[in-house]
């Protein structure tokens, strides 16, 4: 590939890993189906989870409590491009959520998930588009539960 198609492909892959996280904390969870292809597939093979197709990623994390907040941290981004067409990825992520926000600000809490993710990318009609990615998850624990913000 020429430098700058392998540059532009991997900064539409690093893009693809960024806006993944921004749906799902600042925008509209169930839209991160929109990043994946028509047969896409998100699993977290160690906790048994797979999901496949946009129908089905688009319930899934459509699902998520009204009342969490999130924020994720992406570091670490390494993408890999093998085709004009293909390309793979590891990036880290660190997850501090919580459950029961009522608004205002709460107090820091630890993060109850530091991980990894392994992504797949397909080009297709010039587009970039995730067509699978699995969660890697060695640090995590239970969302905690907040109901009252500081004064």
């Amino acid at each position: 590939m020429d430098p700058m198609e392998r540059l532009l492909a991997e900064r539409a892959c690093e893009r693809l890993i960024i806006d993944f996280v921004h749906r799902l904390d600042l925008g509209e969870p169930s839209s991160v189906a929109e990043l994946f292809t028509e047969d896409g597939v998100w699993q977290w093979p160690e906790d048994g989870r797979l999901v496949k197709g946009r129908d089905a990623l688009r319930t899934y994390f459509g699902s998520r409590p009204a009342d969490r907040l999130s924020r994720r941290m992406m570091s670490n981004v390494l993408v890999t491009v093998a085709s004009p067409d293909t390309a793979e990825a590891i990036s880290y992520f660190t997850t501090y959520r919580v459950d029961g926000y009522e608004g205002g600000v709460i107090p820091a809490g630890p993060p109850v998930q530091v991980g990894h993710y392994e992504d797949t990318f397909h080009r297709a009609d010039g587009a970039w588009l995730l067509a699978s990615r699995t969660l890697r998850l060695p640090f995590g624990g239970a969302t905690p539960r907040v109901n009252s913000p500081l004064a």
